[in-house]
């Protein structure tokens, strides 16, 4: 430190301070001047401001919470820029990819925060770069993120696997598994999908092909990964059986297709046709082909591709050996003797762990739905399939409608509502959300444990319409056994 004498006199005196050797550490630190004489004494106080290039302190792996969170803290003066980079492409913040600061971090110039994702899935897998610069420097570190089903759904099922676990892993249907959540395979689901989880008021267009609406997170950045890219299947290499149903979209069909597997030369496959072929479901029906391509998970209906070299316009499913999971409830609970299903071979009752395996099965399913913001609208035993060793998958190949008429409210014109299994705001309002399929997951469960029936059968489509909430508590009460109760409730 070093003190000179610029201007002498008898009143007053100035002096410099020279300081050397100084750092960032220096930066923002409080200088204090203190004098004295023989009136009293004085001070003034000033801040260092030193500028040096910016640097990244730390960029840590991404922290799995519901919300997941990439921690980061930047130094440097001037405040530095920040920029990310998704697989080395700049990415867009969103509302459900966005950089939070923490502002008070307690570290002088340090800023720290956090890069959060909502609720991601294997959509969102890569390389995140984090890039800050300012006008003496630039710096960038990058992490990798890897996700599965995540914690949210780990949570959500986990009372479900405790008690499957407790109860056995084996069953006449050959379930081997002691954890209902595994690898995610290149499944899909023909789904109704809302934009930002609303519907727009009904109209007679809504028994047709619905519109679907890319999620604005993951749509357009996925397609364009060449692996994501819709499958054609050649018409020659399908061969039609016989109908399986028809609904509002149009016939489903039973089917071998070709050249699917490198294992198989011939598969069995469901074939959804599109009856209506226009310019405008044919755009709608593409869309949709594209976000079917998209969703993965092992608890929703493989997508296979389309078949669009001539008429009619066709998707391909995998086929699903014992169809709806009502008709199969129905056929193995204590009435099957009574229906139609008995005429298949007695197989016995369902037992709990079997149940509840179906149950966390389809809450699987669901839990992946959400984390992409999507709104399933349909939930229902009707609109899940099984396969071998008691899989099941959530579908809606638009046949059930009219399979299961008496489950749809007309509303107006051709509008049809399942109103046994929607919340009250979806009744009065049309408002569908996350919310609303949690809902119907909890009337699913009550068909679950029910072995099929149907919700509020004692009632008429109006008087549930009129008082659903009150109904849905007395069926709740209804069960006969307390755990039954205690686990509905929850939803």
């Amino acid at each position: 430190i070093q003190l000179t004498d610029l201007v002498g006199g008898d009143s007053a005196l100035e002096l410099v301070l020279y300081l050397t050797n100084v750092s960032s550490k220096d930066n923002l630190h409080n200088l204090t001047c203190e004098a004295e004489n023989q009136a009293g004494p004085g001070e003034r106080m000033v801040q260092l401001d030193i500028e040096f290039p910016v640097r990244i302190i730390f960029l840590n792996n991404a922290v799995p919470q519901h919300h997941w969170c990439f921690p980061f803290a930047v130094d440097g003066n001037p405040e530095p820029n920040i920029t990310w980079l998704y697989n080395g492409t700049k990415l867009n913040e969103t509302r459900y990819i966005y950089t939070q600061p923490i502002v008070d971090s307690g570290d002088g110039s340090e800023k720290h925060g956090c890069l959060f994702l909502d609720k991601p899935t294997h959509v969102n897998n890569g390389n995140y770069t984090l890039i800050v610069e300012n006008k003496l420097g630039r710096d960038e570190a990058t992490v990798y993120v890897a996700v599965g089903l995540g914690v949210f759904a780990c949570k959500l099922l986990l009372i479900m696997v405790l008690v499957v676990y407790k109860c056995g892993h084996h069953s006449k249907f050959g379930i081997h598994r002691s954890s209902v959540l595994g690898k995610e395979d290149d499944l899909a689901v023909s789904l109704r999908f809302m934009n930002f989880g609303t519907s727009p008021p009904s109209s007679d267009e809504d028994s047709g092909l619905s519109s679907f609406v890319e999620n604005p997170q993951y749509f357009c950045s996925i397609i364009k990964d060449k692996d994501m890219c819709v499958q054609h299947i050649k018409r020659q290499d399908i061969v039609l059986k016989w109908e399986l149903g028809e609904g509002a979209f149009g016939k489903v069909y039973l089917a071998e297709c070709a050249n699917l597997s490198p294992d198989n030369d011939k598969m069995l496959v469901a074939i959804k046709t599109l009856k209506d072929a226009n310019e405008s479901t044919r755009q709608d029906f593409q869309r949709e082909a594209e976000l079917l391509t998209v969703l993965q998970h092992q608890h929703i209906v493989r997508f296979y591709g389309v078949c669009t070299d001539g008429e009619p316009l066709a998707m391909v499913f995998e086929y699903m050996r014992h169809g709806d999971l009502n008709r199969f409830l129905r056929a193995h609970g204590p009435d099957a003797h009574i229906l139609d299903e008995s005429k298949m071979p007695p197989l016995g009752e369902l037992t709990l762990p079997q149940m509840l395996h179906i149950a966390a099965q389809i809450a699987s399913g669901m839990v992946y739905l959400a984390s992409l913001h999507f709104v399933h609208r349909d939930l229902a035993t009707r609109n899940c399939l099984v396969g071998e060793g008691l899989v099941v998958k959530i579908g809606d190949f638009g046949m059930s409608r009219d399979i299961y008429s008496t489950d749809y409210y007309r509303v107006g014109g051709r509008t049809m509502l399942p109103i046994r299994w929607m919340p009250p705001e979806s009744i009065m309002y049309r408002k569908f959300t996350t919310e609303s399929d949690i809902w119907s997951f909890g009337v699913v469960l009550w068909e679950i444990f029910t072995y099929g029936k149907q919700p509020w059968y004692q009632l008429s489509n109006s008087e549930v319409g009129c008082s659903g909430k009150k109904h849905y508590k007395i069926a709740l009460q209804n069960f006969g056994s307390p755990f039954y109760y205690s686990l509905v409730i929850m939803w």
